[in-house]
């Protein structure tokens, strides 16, 4: 029975052609990212409170022109956009980034910068800034595919904030370790 319908099927794709299979494979792919667009920034129920997150208060450790990778002991207000971490931890003072190409947990992908005379807005605001700002990045459609991705945001505390730090960041990670050997920046 199950063989009759995968013929059934084949025969299927094959009368469809090959331009209105290409459309269904990239519809296919389109899904596919937009229900982890909206399990990982609806609240869907691999994201927890500790995905949303205050960013350490943390000085500037990275030297002005970034030499050779891996870096390590990058402070969080000199991460770039398309960064990749081994190792990434969302607490810690420090990180270090690694080639995209190579085995990664974390890659920012997406950055808001408050204005410099700007009041803190609060935890409620910078939560919502958070995943506005996610879900508003673009993320590569094969990637989403191909990883279990997970967002964080990170924001600053009211503390880093009177210290200059403003900016907001989003965070895709994989939630097995350093598995991810691409960039999810399309």
């Amino acid at each position: 029975m199950a063989s009759d319908k995968g013929s059934q099927l084949g025969g299927w794709v094959r009368r469809q052609g090959a331009a209105r299979t290409g459309a269904a494979v990239a519809a296919v792919a389109v899904m596919g990212l937009l229900i982890w667009l909206l399990t990982s920034l609806g609240g869907g129920p691999k994201q927890s409170a500790a995905d949303v997150s205050p960013a350490p208060a943390a000085t500037s450790a990275a030297p002005a022109s970034r030499g050779p990778l891996p870096l390590e002991g990058v402070g969080p207000l000199d991460f770039r956009l398309g960064d990749c971490f081994k190792d990434f931890d969302p607490e810690a003072p420090q990180s270090t980034i690694v080639d995209c190409t190579t085995g990664h947990s974390a890659q920012l992908i997406a950055i808001h910068h408050y204005q410099a005379s700007d009041a803190y807005p609060g935890l409620a605001a910078l939560k919502d800034k958070g995943r506005e700002t996610c879900r508003n990045a673009q993320v590569a459609a094969a990637a989403a595919t191909t990883y279990n991705l997970l967002q964080r945001n990170a924001y600053p505390s009211s503390s880093s904030w009177d210290n200059g730090d403003r900016r907001v960041d989003c965070y895709v990670t994989a939630d097995a370790g350093n598995v991810i050997m691409e960039s999810l920046v399309p």
